[in-house]
C-alpha cells in the first residue's frame, strides 16, 4: 500500500507554533513582550515581525540597532523595509547564535526566497563590519547546502519520472512525496556534512531502492518493475492463528535493483551498497523499517523530520517537492540554467545535455576510477623494483606509514563526514593510495631517464617526501569527490579566530589529518601534476589554488619550516637574499623536480652559478656544500625549494598588485613600479611581518602607504571596496588582521600600528629627491598549469573565446583543412553578416565595443568605514572631505583594461615570433 497522505499544512502550520522549540540546547531567555515602555522606540511593524518569529528582547534590540546604522544606505538597498528587517533579525541571531526561528519561517515571513534572501543579507555589509566573518561563514554554508539540496531534487523529480508509472489516484505522488521526506530524514541523521553532494545523492539512491522494492507493481515502470530481485526472505513462521498476517520479508538491500539504479545515475554500484550497509542501514534500523514489507508512516516520517528541521534553524526540504516560491530560482535564473549552446546547424535546434553538478561529480569520479583501474592497492612490479634497488629497501616503512595514516584519515573523515562514514574514509584512502603508487613510480621513472641512475635510496626514504605525495594524492580523490571545495570556507582556515569547524574537509584539512607543513606540501604539486597528465582541469586548478593559499598565507603561520629556513637564509650573510632581483625578469622555467626540492640539493651560497644554473642533483645524498675559497667566511648553502618557493610568491604578488593597480591607479600608472618595489622589500627584508597574516595585507598597506606620501588621494576604504571585487578574496583579510599575539583587527588598524610603525623610515624615502632604486618587475609568464589546449579569450573582445578542436578522448578524428576553423559561439547565428559584427567588435579601437571592468561602472566608495580607528575616515586621523579625485577618475579603468590587453596581444606576438 502506498504511504498515507499527510496534511497538505503541516509544515507551514507547524512552523511558528514549534519555533519556541527549535534550540532546546541553547539557554533560554525571555520572550519578547509588546511592551510599550520597551519597544516603544522601535517601528510597531518591526515589533509586529519580532514577535512572529518569537526572537528575544536581546536579538529585536540588536536587529533595530543594526536597522539604523544601514538605514542611511537604503537607497542602495532596493528592499522594503521589513524584508530589510528580516535581514538584520537573521544577522544579529545568527552572530548571538540565540535566534528562536528558522530561515524557512524568516523568507516566509519577507516573502523572499532563499537566493534572494542571501544577497539581500550581503547588501547590509555597506560598512565591511555589519556582516562578521561568523555570519558571513554561516550564510556560505547555507548558500552551499541550499544549491546541494537543489540538485538533489532536481535529479531525485528527473529520476522518479522513470521509476514511478503514473495512475489515477496520484499514489505515486505521495509515494514519491515520502521518499523525499524520508531521504532528507536520512541525510539529516547520517551526515554532519550535509552539503556533501556525492554520498547525500548515494543517500538519495538507497532511499529509492528501500522505496521500490515495496512497491506495488502497477505502481512502477517496466526497467525498475523487471529489476527487483525475485528473490526474496521466507516469510516469518507464524502459529496457526496469525497466519493471515503472514507477509514476507523483504532482502536487506536488494543488489540487482541497487545496480540498476546505479547504472541509470552513473553512480558506483559498490560505493552505493557500501554506503548502504554502514549509513542507511543504520537509519532504517533506527526507524524500525529495514525488515518491514510496508511503507513507513508518512506522518511518522513528517513528524521526525520536522524535529529536526526546527533544531538545524534551517531550511525546510520538504519545500522543494511543494514547489514553495522560498525554494524556488527566479525564472530567468532557471532559464539561464536549462539554457545550453546549441550546436552551429542551421536545419537542426539540437541542445546539448546541461552538465548538472551530479553529472559532472559523477563524470569526474568515474574518469578518475577509470584512469586508477589498472593500479593496484601494492606497489607495482616496476615500483617494488624501484625499492629493491635502494640501498635501505623503503617497503616496509612505507606500508607501515600507509597503515598509520590509513587509520588516522578514515576517523577523522568519519568525525566530519558523519559517525558511519569511517568506511567511506577508507575507500578514499585506498583510491588516495593507488594515485600515490601512481605518480610515484611515474617519477621516479621521469628521474631515472633525468639522471640515468636506479638508486633511489636517499628519496625513497625520506618520510616527508612520501607524505606529502600521498596527501596530494588524497587532496585530489577529496576534491574529485567534491568534499575539498574553496566555496565553503577554504579561506577561513587558520585565520586567528579559533579552531576550524571539524565538518570542513576543505583544504588545508588534508595536511592536519597527515601532520604536514604547507611548505612541504608545496615542494611536491608542481612535480606531481606533471607526473599525472590524466588529471582533469578543474583538479589542476583546484592545486593551484591550493599552492597560491599556502603562498598567501598557510605556509606563514608561526610553526612553519619556512621561518626556520629564512632564519638560516639571512644568518649565512646579510649581504645575501631569498632571491636576486635580477632573476625576476627571467622565465619561471627550472629544473628542480621534487626529488631535488626534498633532497634540497644546495646551490653555492656565493652564487657562483647564475640564479637559474642547474645544479647537479644526486640521487643518494643532499649535495654538500662547495669548499669556501681560502679567506672566506663560510655561510650556509642555498636552499632550491626556499628559492622556488619565493621566486613564486613575488609573481603571484605582482599579479595580485597589478590587478588592485588597474582597479584603482589607472591615471597614476607611475606608482605601481614604486608601490611593488615597497612590496617586494617588505617580503625579502621584513618576512616578520607576514607571519599569521596573508600577503594581501602587506599588498594593500604598501599601496596605501605610496600613495600618502605620493599626495594622491587614495583612502582605504576605497583600497578595500575594490580589493572584495578581485577574485579569490575574501572579507576576514581586510577584517580581521592579526594586530599583537592574540589581538584582531582591521587593515587599518594594522597599518597604523605594525605596517607604518616598522617600514616608516623606508616609506619616507620615497618622497626624498633620492628614493630607493625600483624593483625589476617579475615576467609574467603562463601558468605552468595550464593546459596547452586551455580555451583564450580573444584580448578585447566581450567573452570571444577561440580553442583547438577536441576529439574524442577515446577516438582522435582526423583534422582537415574545414575542421581546423570550426567555430562555436552559443547559438545559431544563421546570418554571416553577424560574424562580421564579431570582427568588428574584436578588432575596433571603438571604446564602445569593449567589455567595461569586471568591477561594473566603478568601485562605488562606502559611506563610511565603520571599523576605521577611533572613527576617523583614514589610517593618518584625517577627515574625508567629500568624494576624491581619484573616485571621479575611476571611470578611466575601462580604457586601462583595454591597454593592458593590446600589451598581451604584442607579447604574445613577439614571444610566437622568438
Amino acid at each position: 500500500m502506498p504511504p498515507k497522505k499527510r496534511n497538505s499544512g503541516t509544515t507551514q502550520s507547524k512552523e511558528l507554533k514549534s519555533a519556541e522549540s527549535v534550540s532546546p540546547d541553547k539557554k533560554e531567555s525571555p520572550k519578547l513582550t509588546l511592551s510599550a515602555k520597551k519597544h516603544r522606540d522601535k517601528d510597531a511593524e518591526f515589533v509586529t515581525l519580532c514577535k512572529s518569529l518569537h526572537v528575544t528582547d536581546l536579538v529585536c534590540d540588536r536587529a533595530w540597532t543594526l536597522w539604523k546604522t544601514v538605514q542611511d544606505s537604503m537607497n542602495e538597498i532596493a528592499d522594503s523595509e521589513k524584508r530589510v528587517w528580516g535581514a538584520c533579525l537573521f544577522v544579529s541571531g545568527a552572530d548571538m547564535d540565540v535566534a528562536y526561528f528558522t530561515l524557512t519561517q524568516v523568507l516566509k515571513a519577507v516573502s523572499l526566497n532563499v537566493m534572494q534572501f542571501v544577497d539581500l543579507v550581503r547588501k547590509l555589509d555597506v560598512n565591511l563590519d555589519t556582516i562578521s566573518t561568523k555570519v558571513n561563514s554561516a550564510l556560505t554554508r547555507l548558500e552551499k547546502k541550499y544549491n546541494v539540496t537543489l540538485a538533489l531534487y532536481q535529479r531525485f523529480e528527473k529520476t522518479c519520472k522513470k521509476i514511478f508509472a503514473v495512475v489515477s489516484d496520484d499514489q505515486e505522488r505521495e509515494t514519491m512525496r515520502s521518499c523525499w521526506t524520508m531521504f532528507l530524514l536520512a541525510k539529516g541523521r547520517a551526515l554532519q556534512m550535509e552539503d556533501d553532494l556525492v554520498i547525500s545523492f548515494q543517500l538519495l539512491l538507497c532511499t529509492l531502492e528501500s522505496f521500490i522494492k515495496r512497491c506495488p507493481p502497477d505502481l512502477l515502470q517496466p526497467l525498475y518493475k523487471s529489476a527487483i530481485s525475485k528473490v526474496q526472505s521466507p516469510p516469518t513462521r507464524t502459529s496457526r492463528r496469525n497466519q493471515s498476517k503472514a507477509k514476507f520479508r523483504p532482502p536487506e538491500v536488494d543488489l540487482q535493483l541497487l545496480k540498476t539504479l546505479c547504472e541509470e545515475n552513473e553512480c558506483n554500484a559498490e560505493e552505493v551498497k557500501n554506503v548502504y550497509q554502514t549509513s542507511f542501514s543504520t537509519f532504517l534500523d533506527s526507524l524500525d523499517f529495514s525488515r518491514s514489507s510496508d511503507f513507513p508512516q508518512a506522518n511518522d516520517l513528517n513528524q521526525q523530520y520536522e524535529e529536526h528541521y526546527l533544531k538545524s534553524r534551517d531550511i525546510d526540504g520538504r519545500l522543494f517537492f511543494d514547489g514553495d516560491e522560498t525554494v524556488l530560482l527566479p525564472k530567468v535564473e532557471i532559464s539561464q540554467v536549462e539554457r545550453t549552446p546549441k550546436k552551429n546547424l542551421p536545419d537542426e535546434d539540437l541542445l546539448i545535455p546541461p552538465q548538472t553538478p551530479i553529472r559532472a561529480a559523477m563524470t569526474s569520479i568515474q574518469q578518475l576510477r577509470g584512469d586508477l583501474t589498472s593500479s593496484g592497492d601494492q606497489p607495482s612490479t616496476n615500483l617494488a623494483t624501484y625499492f629493491k634497488n635502494c640501498t635501505v629497501d623503503p617497503t616496509q616503512a612505507v606500508l607501515k606509514r600507509l597503515e598509520t595514516l590509513g587509520q588516522a584519515f578514515s576517523q577523522r573523515f568519519g568525525q566530519a563526514v558523519g559517525p558511519r562514514c569511517v568506511v567511506l574514509g577508507w575507500q578514499r584512502f585506498k583510491l588516495g593510495v593507488r594515485l600515490y603508487y601512481k605518480v610515484m613510480e611515474a617519477m621516479l621513472k621521469s628521474e631515472e631517464k633525468r639522471l640515468s641512475v636506479q638508486n633511489f635510496s636517499k628519496l625513497l626514504n625520506d618520510s616527508t617526501f612520501h607524505t606529502s605525495l600521498l596527501a596530494c594524492a588524497l587532496e585530489v580523490v577529496m576534491a574529485t569527490y567534491g568534499e575539498s571545495s574553496f566555496k565553503t570556507g577554504g579561506y577561513n582556515h587558520g585565520g586567528g579566530g579559533g579552531d576550524p569547524v571539524e565538518t570542513d574537509v576543505c583544504f588545508p584539512w588534508i595536511l592536519d589529518v597527515v601532520n604536514l607543513a604547507a611548505f612541504d606540501f608545496y615542494k611536491v604539486i608542481e612535480s606531481f601534476i606533471k607526473a599525472e597528465p590524466t588529471l582533469s582541469k578543474d583538479i589542476v586548478k583546484h592545486l593551484e589554488t591550493c599552492e597560491n593559499l599556502i603562498m598567501e598565507r598557510i605556509a606563514w603561520r608561526t610553526d612553519s619550516p619556512l621561518f626556520e629556513l629564512l632564519t638560516q637564509e639571512h644568518e649565512g650573510g646579510a649581504a645575501e637574499q631569498v632571491e636576486t632581483p635580477a632573476s625576476f625578469s627571467q622565465p619561471l622555467q627550472h629544473n628542480h623536480t621534487a626529488a631535488d626540492l626534498y633532497l634540497s640539493p644546495m646551490r653555492p651560497g656565493l652564487r657562483i652559478l647564475p640564479p637559474e644554473s642547474p645544479a647537479t642533483p644526486s640521487s643518494q645524498a643532499a649535495s654538500q656544500p662547495p669548499a669556501q675559497p681560502a679567506g672566506q667566511t663560510p655561510r650556509h648553502p642555498k636552499s632550491n625549494s626556499l628559492s622556488l618557493f619565493y621566486k613564486k610568491l613575488y609573481r603571484l604578488a605582482y599579479i595580485r598588485l597589478k590587478i588592485l593597480c588597474s582597479y584603482l591607479l589607472s591615471s597614476h600608472p607611475e606608482l605601481e613600479p614604486i608601490i611593488w618595489t615597497l612590496f617586494q622589500h617588505t617580503l625579502q627584508h621584513e618576512h616578520e611581518l607576514m607571519r599569521d597574516r596573508h600577503l594581501d595585507q602587506l599588498m594593500m598597506s604598501a599601496m596605501y602607504a605610496i600613495c600618502k606620501v605620493k599626495s594622491v588621494d587614495l583612502r582605504f576604504k576605497t583600497i578595500v571596496t575594490a580589493y572584495k571585487n578581485m577574485p579569490n578574496t575574501n572579507q576576514e583579510t581586510f577584517k580581521h588582521v592579526l594586530i599583537t599575539e592574540g589581538h584582531y583587527d582591521s587593515i587599518i588598524v594594522f597599518y597604523n600600528q605594525v605596517f607604518m610603525q616598522k617600514l616608516k623610515t623606508n616609506i619616507l624615502q620615497y618622497a626624498s629627491t633620492r628614493p630607493p632604486t625600483l624593483s625589476p618587475i617579475p615576467q609574467i609568464p603562463r601558468s605552468p598549469y595550464k593546459f596547452p589546449n586551455s580555451p583564450l579569450r580573444v584580448p578585447g573582445s566581450n567573452n570571444v573565446y577561440i580553442s583547438p578542436l577536441k576529439s574524442p578522448r577515446m577516438s582522435p578524428g582526423i583534422m582537415t583543412p574545414r575542421s581546423r576553423m570550426l567555430v562555436s559561439i552559443g547559438e545559431s547565428f544563421g546570418l554571416s553578416n553577424r560574424f562580421q559584427k564579431i570582427n568588428q567588435m574584436v578588432n575596433s579601437s571603438d571604446r564602445s565595443f569593449k567589455r567595461t571592468l569586471d568591477l561594473g561602472s566603478t568601485p562605488k566608495p562606502l559611506k563610511r568605514l565603520r571599523f576605521d580607528v577611533d572613527g576617523q575616515d583614514e589610517a593618518d586621523g584625517s577627515k574625508s572631505g567629500g568624494d576624491s579625485t581619484l573616485i571621479q577618475k575611476l571611470a578611466e579603468m575601462s580604457s586601462t583594461r583595454s591597454r593592458m590587453q593590446e600589451q598581451k596581444m604584442k607579447e604574445d606576438a613577439e614571444s610566437r615570433k622568438e
